[in-house]
């Protein structure tokens, strides 16, 4: 077999299997071990998959502008939004960071909903200013314009002041080894002070994203408290099954 056939076959069983082990590829192609980690480089350095120590995994879907996935998948968001709705407290603290499914899940909340919402999404804060009974506290910090989400060492230090019910926090990626992870450091410290700072954590997720990776980690899956989904296969929710969180397909 050819190098850039048995590549290509490589992610063609990545796609299906979500994760792939060197000493297995070594021997469903008969090469060594050496050949298919030189392999799995070569698709790492083009951005077609992520190594990790025993093999690798798939790239989630590619960091776009906020505007342009606003507009993606956007029926399934809304019906992740809904579902979601279910957890929402009257009265609580809850903290919204920023992502397209958090700002449908935002649009969803009922008008007349009273809470203190935390976030450092000014496109989440424009939204949550037409419900009356919303306080809306709006996280400072240096706007990061891809992700229209404020960050830095200003937005760390106001949470550092926070007491949350609930964070919602929008997922890049997410590995039921690997955790969940961001494309960037500051994403990432930031995400894992809010899950600090609170006492339980709702995620909502497009399937796709189910075996995927960033190159900065979050932190554990057991940080989420409910996980919301759909059409999730059975081998992913036997793998979830065994973990703390609550599955919601």
């Amino acid at each position: 077999m050819l190098k850039e056939e048995r590549k290509q076959k490589i992610l063609e069983l990545l796609d299906r299997e979500q994760k792939v082990i060197a000493s297995d590829l070594s021997v469903r192609f008969d090469v060594s071990e050496d050949t298919i980690r030189r392999d799995l480089k070569e698709l790492d350095d083009q951005n077609l998959l992520q190594r990790v120590h025993s093999g690798a995994l798939r790239v989630g879907p590619p960091v776009t502008d906020f505007n342009f996935r606003e507009k993606i998948l956007s029926e399934k968001k809304d019906l992740l939004a809904e579902k979601a709705t279910s957890f929402l407290k009257e009265d609580s603290v809850i903290i919204i960071d920023g992502s397209t499914t958090n700002l449908a899940f935002v649009k969803r909340i009922p008008k007349d909903f009273r809470a203190t919402i935390i976030t450092n999404s000014p496109p989440l804060a424009v939204s949550l200013s037409q419900h009356r009974n919303i306080e809306v506290i709006s996280l400072g910090g240096i706007l990061y314009k891809r992700s229209m989400i404020n960050l830095g060492v200003e937005t760390y230090k106001e949470l550092e002041k926070v007491r949350a019910d609930l964070y919602v926090m929008g997922i890049y990626n997410i590995d039921i080894e690997a955790g969940t992870s961001v494309p960037t450091k500051q994403e990432a410290e930031i995400k894992n002070k809010m899950i600090s700072v609170s006492t339980e954590v709702l995620s909502m997720i497009t399937n796709d994203k189910f075996g995927t990776i960033s190159k900065q980690i979050v932190g554990p899956i057991d940080d989420i408290s409910f996980l919301i989904s759909e059409n999730v296969p059975e081998k992913i929710k036997k793998e979830y099954g065994k973990s703390k969180l609550i599955l919601i397909d």
